[in-house]
């Protein structure tokens, strides 16, 4: 990202700029633009498509076919001789389609599960490329330089055809969404149920793979081999914990998926020495933190401040049955008892008493305390439904 900033100040000698002059060039310099649009869309397919893929239980997809895809490319300049972007991607297109194939093959015609059929592929495609990078890297001629960016990715080489790919690609994926909504949502709860509505669901899980497979292979060239799995499962993890709604997840994933690509290009924008295709994930990750522990319905604080109160009500209301079967026992429910009584019972404590007393279940004079009618009536609708449980 150094040499971007340093081709936008020609005339000055500085390898950073603060973030306020980053917002002022993307909308002024054609290069930070080009990047910022390519990671905001790439983000944003990367976070629709994601969400079925963390549905499904398929997290390793992503990094199955990324790394299927290497191979692909290796091939493609085996036998092009040259480093078109264009070459490059469609070798890698054809290999992670490939890979893919092989996944399915595998978990249908053995009796191996998923997991295990993207472990291997993962594996044997991930090794293969790599030996054929190393085979590539030992030829005499120079023009194999440069090919190691498809492992780590290199956002710099983003150039506005690259930005309007990704535009018609996200554009298509969201047309074939809402097309094929129903399909896509009966098969991802209920493929049973989707075979006995007659609909061919081998065809559309291979739809929507083929579009995940796609997605894959135009974020090789900025996020990486490596990387690119997290892009693809981090903004949907991130937006499941805030919603229950398929539709509202991948609306949120995609939101989160172009944040991260925005914000992690302009932070490698204003650092030295930080590639952004890292930060980028690296911001993606910090997106499902925060979700896992400040997500209302799923985060962890809130699931442990509801935790708390649980617990707190359910010591209230041992505390006031209690106090209950005591009151009972007399014609005159407002007799009252001292709270040495209370000392042994585990329900008890300071706290779940004045919070009866605030509530006017019980009221209390110095150590003595005495249900109100209010208190006994609810401790006995307590009871009454606690036996009712039982039965």
């Amino acid at each position: 990202m150094v040499s971007i900033i340093k081709s936008v100040y020609k005339n000055k000698t500085i390898e950073t700029i603060d973030f306020l002059e980053y917002i002022q060039l993307v909308f002024t310099d054609y290069t930070l633009r080009t990047i910022t649009l390519g990671t905001a869309l790439l983000g944003s397919i990367c976070g629709m498509l994601g969400s079925f893929a963390v549905l499904r239980k398929q997290s390793l997809l992503g990094d199955a076919i990324s790394h299927a895809a290497l191979p692909g490319i290796a091939i493609a300049f085996l036998i092009s001789g040259a480093k078109s972007s264009d070459t490059l991607l469609i070798g890698a297109l054809a290999s992670g389609l490939i890979g893919t194939v092989w996944i399915k093959g595998i978990t249908s015609k053995t009796h191996l599960k998923s997991d295990t059929a993207l472990g291997l592929v993962l594996s044997l495609f991930f090794g293969f490329g790599m030996l054929l990078l190393t085979f590539i890297q030992k030829q005499p001629n120079a023009n194999q330089a440069g090919l190691d960016k498809y492992l780590f990715g290199q956002a710099a080489t983003l150039v506005e055809r690259d930005v309007w790919l990704m535009a018609i690609v996200t554009g298509v994926s969201l047309c074939v969404l809402l097309l094929f909504w129903k399909e896509f949502k009966i098969l991802l709860f209920d493929e049973d149920y989707a075979k006995t509505l007659g609909f061919n669901t081998k065809r559309i899980d291979m739809l929507i793979t083929s579009f995940i497979v796609v997605a894959i292979v135009l974020g090789l060239q900025t996020v990486g081999v490596v990387l690119m799995s997290a892009m693809l499962l981090a903004p949907a993890a991130a937006a499941r914990q805030w919603t229950n709604s398929l539709g509202k997840m991948v609306v949120i994933a995609s939101f989160f998926g172009a944040a991260s690509g925005i914000i992690g290009t302009g932070i490698s924008a204003t650092q030295n020495q930080l590639s952004t295709g890292p930060v980028i994930v690296i911001i993606a990750s910090i997106f499902v933190l925060f979700s896992f522990i400040f997500a209302p319905s799923r985060g962890l604080l809130f699931r442990q401040l509801r935790f708390i109160k649980n617990r707190r009500d359910l010591e209230l209301h041992k505390t006031l049955a209690f106090m209950y079967h005591i009151a009972n026992t007399h014609e005159d429910i407002t007799h009252p008892h001292t709270i040495k009584i209370l000392n042994n019972f585990q329900g008890f404590t300071r706290k779940t008493l004045q919070k009866l007393v605030d509530k006017n279940y019980v009221a209390l004079d110095g150590q003595m305390w005495s249900l109100t009618k209010e208190g006994f009536d609810t401790a006995s609708n307590l009871y009454n439904q606690l036996n009712k449980t039982n039965e």
